[in-house]
């Protein structure tokens, strides 16, 4: 059995390799603890202690974590996409300007804010480095930008980790403006070995009515196919632009109904949270292949037709509360939240709501996935208490 070694795993990291029985199949070995979860962290005595553990393959599948991997990964010489190549697109103005030059119908106009506003309102602004729509918004008096404010352990943490690859650290702090953007979005996940770049599929993101936040991702898209052919082109031109090469990648896009798609963001790791997804509906999973990949195989993706709708959901709350009690544990729902604290001091939120709990529902149709989930939503038992006047 091989040695696949999985940085800083996240919970849902355990479910999947166990849902797909990958443990069977390799050695699964695991290092340190989900990043969102520790306040102190020192990635260069990190990698040094992992450079002891056995691994033929080694991976991570959150931003931060899949950045140690890559390095890792280098100082080992096993196979995976180098280090330059993650932070190029994680680097937004970079990932940006290198879109650009292979896909300018389908990247849009930006600028780093530097003092002066670039675009007249209404535009958006978001962290040149981030993640799950943390601090980004739509700026519509430039009054407003008064009140931007970097996530400081998250912004430090990375500027620390890339600092290994190389990059300045100064890069990772400040905010990207860009034109506003319209249109359904969706992400395409898939992977690059031997140059090629692959599909794995494209899922629909859907927000809570009115709102930036995300209420359920939606498995496979239901885009026409020439929509969907159109994103796959963009992606073959734009990873290799990154230099990206040997990893797992998923790209955001608004796809307008008149027009070209419009690139949101370049993930260069595994799109975790729609693994459950794509297993259900395709009978194989992501991290299946993400392992494959890691070994430098070429995962042979060919999952054939969907059998039946997934979906992901997220179940929020829009004001602040404070968590009195949870569900039990169910080996289906993710629960992001713990009992004896605000939720504003716990979980990663976006700018106007708070994640509770992350569930999954099949169907052979969307709207029976959706309702299923809706209905699941409805019966898990949080106890939240209004916070207290001040």
């Amino acid at each position: 059995m091989r040695d696949i070694l999985v940085l800083c795993p996240q919970e849902r990291d355990l479910k999947a390799i166990r849902a797909a029985g990958l443990e069977d199949r390799y050695s699964v070995r695991f290092a340190g603890s989900d990043l969102d979860q520790l306040e102190a962290f020192d990635p260069e005595a990190f990698l040094e202690e992992c450079e002891s553990i056995p691994a033929e393959a080694v991976v991570g599948t959150k931003d931060q974590s899949a950045l140690l991997a890559s390095l890792l990964a280098e100082r080992r010489d096993l196979p995976g996409p180098r280090p330059e190549a993650l932070v190029a697109c994680q680097h937004k103005p970079t990932s940006r300007a290198l879109q650009h030059r292979v896909a300018p119908e389908a990247t849009p106009s930006f600028a780093v804010l530097d003092g002066r506003v670039p675009f007249d309102v209404p535009f958006f602004v978001k962290p040149v480095v981030g993640r799950l729509s943390q601090n980004a918004f739509r700026i519509d008096d430039p009054r407003d930008l008064l009140d931007l404010h970097e996530i400081d352990r998250y912004t430090t943490r990375y500027a620390e980790i890339a600092a290994l690859a190389g990059a300045d650290p100064a890069h990772a702090h400040g905010f990207l403006v860009e034109e506003l953007l319209s249109g359904a979005e969706v992400t395409l996940e898939g992977y690059v070995h031997g140059g090629r770049v692959t599909t794995i599929g494209v899922t629909d993101s859907v927000k809570y009515p009115g709102t930036l936040s995300f209420e359920r991702f939606e498995y496979p898209s239901a885009l026409p196919e020439e929509r969907l052919a159109e994103l796959s082109d963009v992606t073959g031109r734009v990873l290799p632009a990154l230099g990206f090469e040997g990893g797992f990648f998923n790209v955001e896009f608004f796809v307008p109904e008149q027009g070209p798609a419009q690139i949101i963001e370049v993930n260069g790791r595994l799109a975790s949270q729609f693994a459950p997804l794509v297993q259900a509906v395709h009978g194989r999973s992501t991290y299946d292949a993400l392992f494959e990949l890691a070994l430098g195989q070429d995962p042979a993706w060919r999952p054939g037709p969907a059998e039946g709708v997934g979906v992901s959901y997220c179940l929020r709350v829009f004001t602040d509360a404070f968590v009195e009690a949870v569900p039990d544990p169910d080996r289906d729902v993710e629960l992001l939240v713990r009992p004896g604290l605000y939720l504003s001091d716990q979980g990663v939120n976006d700018a106007q709501s708070y994640r509770l709990a992350i569930l999954y529902g099949i169907g052979e149709t969307r709207e029976e996935a959706v309702a299923r989930c809706r209905e699941r939503a409805r019966a898990l038992s949080f106890r939240l208490a209004p916070v207290p006047v001040r």
